[in-house]
């Protein structure tokens, strides 16, 4: 029996996320197969590997490695959460520690910090690539130094693909002797100066969800420095498992590693990984047309040529003395089934976290205000860019 029909698929390309009507919802960033997913699936299936780990898992990991420079290793993991609260544990955080983390994010990014009773010191955004301020930031270090409370990390984001002042973050860190961790979850393939996104800390971190440049279907990976380090990672990902002939723990250990199955997926993934990249840069460059004459508008671009973004989504700024607000064209867009998202509500804003320290101004909180993501996924078709196209004229067309 084909392995489709054993999984209930009669078509899997088109029920991992293609378009089956004229009239079908313009998602924002759906999942995008290449193909040959299902091989690798079929092979683990064929091979009785439906266990944990096995060939695909290996197999992706290796992949990932040469993907990112081939000087790091790295280890799959069951999302990218895992992986953010596996490089706190390796960075040795715990009950009381301090770590600064990047205000403008998704909650997953601090979620980890709270999983080790850490406290989450937030930092305000810099205009530029929306990435955590080396101002503010060294200005939070100072004042928690001054107060007896010198920070045991950094978190940084690369915000929608695009690299942050990672450069002038990692002199910092290094200055005070601070481990740097990247939360590159949406920034596979970006680079700053020609280097991956994820490889400039202590510890990386990656994503595989359903919304990615590539996806497992859920899953992600942990950069780090060497082979020590990882077998520190898998031993604590597979729940701490000391070396004996029976179950003996004598560490806390976690249920965190990728499944074969999942890892197969990526193995076809990654085989059209530069394609998907390449579409949702020329989605970038689709809006950078269409924008060209709505003065109302800002399109999130790369400050200049060290930073190469993968434009995972594609963001506009309504300016704030406009006429028109992002509410109202998320609105509109929704009406024509289009889907739309509002920039991430600064966590310094959220009511779960908003009793924890906040340096810096209000920049996240202005570009939570004015900002919307755009559909951007690489399986956006012309058809698609034509309605889209079509309803933002309309939305701004002069009176």
């Amino acid at each position: 029996m084909e392995l489709n029909k054993i999984l209930g698929i009669s078509d899997p390309l088109n029920a991992m996320g293609s378009k089956s009507s004229k009239n079908a919802k313009i998602w924002l960033s759906s999942p995008h197969m290449g193909g040959t997913e299902m091989k690798y699936i079929k092979e683990a299936f064929n091979t009785n590997w439906i266990a944990p780990l096995g060939k695909n898992v290996d197999e992706f990991e290796n992949t990932l490695k040469e993907e990112l420079g081939g000087k790091k290793e790295v280890v799959a993991l069951s999302s990218g959460t895992a992986a953010l609260h596996l490089s706190l544990i390796m960075a040795n955080i715990k009950d009381g520690d301090e770590v600064l983390c990047q205000s403008f994010t998704f909650s997953a990014t601090v979620n980890p910090i709270i999983y080790q009773r850490a406290t989450p010191i937030f930092v305000d955004s810099e205009e530029d690539t929306w990435g955590m301020s080396p101002i503010h930031l060294e200005t939070a270090i100072k004042d928690r130094i001054a107060i007896g409370k010198k920070p045991k990390a950094i978190m940084v984001v690369h915000l929608y693909g695009m690299p942050i002042k990672i450069e002038e973050i990692s002199t910092i860190a290094k200055k005070y002797n601070i481990t740097l961790i990247e939360d590159a979850a949406a920034a596979l393939g970006a680079t700053y100066n020609g280097q991956k996104c994820g490889t400039f800390g202590d510890f990386g971190v990656i994503s595989f969800n359903g919304n990615k440049i590539i996806t497992t279907s859920g899953g992600g990976t942990l950069i780090c420095n060497n082979k020590k380090e990882k077998e520190k990672i898998i031993f604590l990902a597979t729940q701490a498992r000391d070396n004996a002939p029976h179950y003996e723990h004598s560490t806390i250990g976690y249920n965190y590693r990728l499944s074969n199955i999942l890892a197969g997926i990526g193995r076809g993934q990654m085989e059209v990984l530069n394609a998907h990249i390449a579409k949702r840069r020329d989605n970038h460059s689709f809006y950078q047309k269409l924008f060209e004459n709505i003065n109302e508008v800002d399109l999130f671009k790369e400050p200049n040529s060290a930073h190469f973004s993968n434009h995972w989504l594609s963001v506009i700024l309504i300016k704030e003395n406009s006429k028109f607000n992002r509410k109202m064209l998320n609105e509109h867009l929704a009406e024509k089934n289009i889907e739309t998202r509002p920039l991430w509500k600064p966590m310094h804003m959220q009511p779960v976290f908003n009793s924890y320290p906040y340096y810096g101004e209000n920049v996240s909180e202005t570009l939570f205000a004015n900002g919307l993501c755009l559909p951007s996924g690489s399986n956006l078709l012309e058809e698609d860019r034509k309605t889209i196209a079509e309803q933002i004229t309309q939305y701004f067309k002069p009176e």
